[in-house]
């Protein structure tokens, strides 16, 4: 694989397409309209910026990486992709919606891959052209920094598909994990309801938000507490994630905490919104409760 495309241009896309590009591939980056799309290079570009003033990269290098990243206007283009990654909100009706569109211009030798990190991959694949090239690949944020791929096939998906969207997340120098088509796959059916249950012992005052994350960071010797974790994911992302293995399951033990509901009708999102389960408009953080 050698040219890729990404659909959204948000910091997943982004990510993914600076990710690609730094190893050596061409990317065309899209979005709802070209100006979104090229906002995504210039947020790269950024990214690349504070790079270079750590002495992570050369100026030249990060000149090649940026060259490589093409915004376009729509999907026609895709024609020409290898594997084309949508990497959209997790709204299962947008995620769709991209996939009838995309796979309008899905070449006969071409991969479509979505980035979802609980819809069940099997699902989705029935709005595709192919389902037998079509699979998950969920990536972390940070993607230039985590060191994780989740490969989920459907299904339908056919091994050799399977096989060639591993080689090429090894390819990125990530380590790759293998998940059956399974509500939430491996890492979030197992965070989501940590997050989630979190959420609830901080709802019933059992304790403050402070001492909900020193107790997991020091007692389970996690790097960050799960409603920090939560505010870097970004609320809204986590209740569509738990809502999703609810209504996939049916299991109660994933109802969303009423008040991760609350902050998400608030538009208290963490850190892109400035606030969440704690505030991020001054100096250092500051807890929101």
């Amino acid at each position: 694989m050698r040219n890729i495309a990404v659909i959204g241009a948000g910091q997943m896309g982004t990510g993914i397409a600076q990710t690609v590009a730094a190893h050596g591939m061409t990317v065309m980056l899209a979005d709802v309209d070209l100006a979104r799309a090229e906002a995504g290079k210039a947020n790269v570009e950024k990214a690349l910026v504070k790079l270079m003033g750590r002495g992570k990269i050369e100026a030249g290098e990060a000149e090649a990486l940026l060259a490589r990243i093409t915004p376009v206007a729509d999907y026609a283009p895709f024609a020409e992709a290898d594997l084309i990654v949508e990497a959209a909100t997790e709204r299962e009706e947008i995620k769709n919606a991209i996939f009838e569109s995309a796979g309008k211009v899905l070449n006969a030798g071409a991969i479509m891959a979505s980035n979802t990190s609980s819809i069940p991959i099997t699902r989705m694949a029935n709005h595709s052209p192919d389902p037998a090239r079509f699979i998950g690949l969920h990536f972390f944020n940070p993607v230039p920094v985590m060191g994780l791929i989740e490969v989920i096939p459907g299904l339908a998906t056919a091994q050799t598909t399977t096989d060639s969207v591993t080689e090429f997340a090894r390819g990125l120098g990530k380590e790759v994990v293998l998940s059956q088509d399974e509500p939430g796959f491996v890492v979030n059916r197992i965070l989501l309801p940590m997050i989630n249950e979190a959420v609830f012992v901080l709802g019933q005052s059992t304790a403050g938000i402070e001492d909900i994350d020193k107790g997991c960071r020091l007692g389970l010797n996690h790097p960050m507490g799960p409603l920090q974790l939560a505010d870097f994911v970004g609320l809204d992302t986590c209740l569509d994630i738990i809502t999703v293995l609810y209504r996939t399951t049916r299991d109660s033990k994933y109802r969303p905490a009423p008040l991760l509901v609350k902050y998400v009708e608030a538009g208290w999102l963490g850190r892109k919104t400035g606030r969440g389960f704690y505030d991020y408009t001054g100096e250092a953080p500051v807890p929101t409760r």
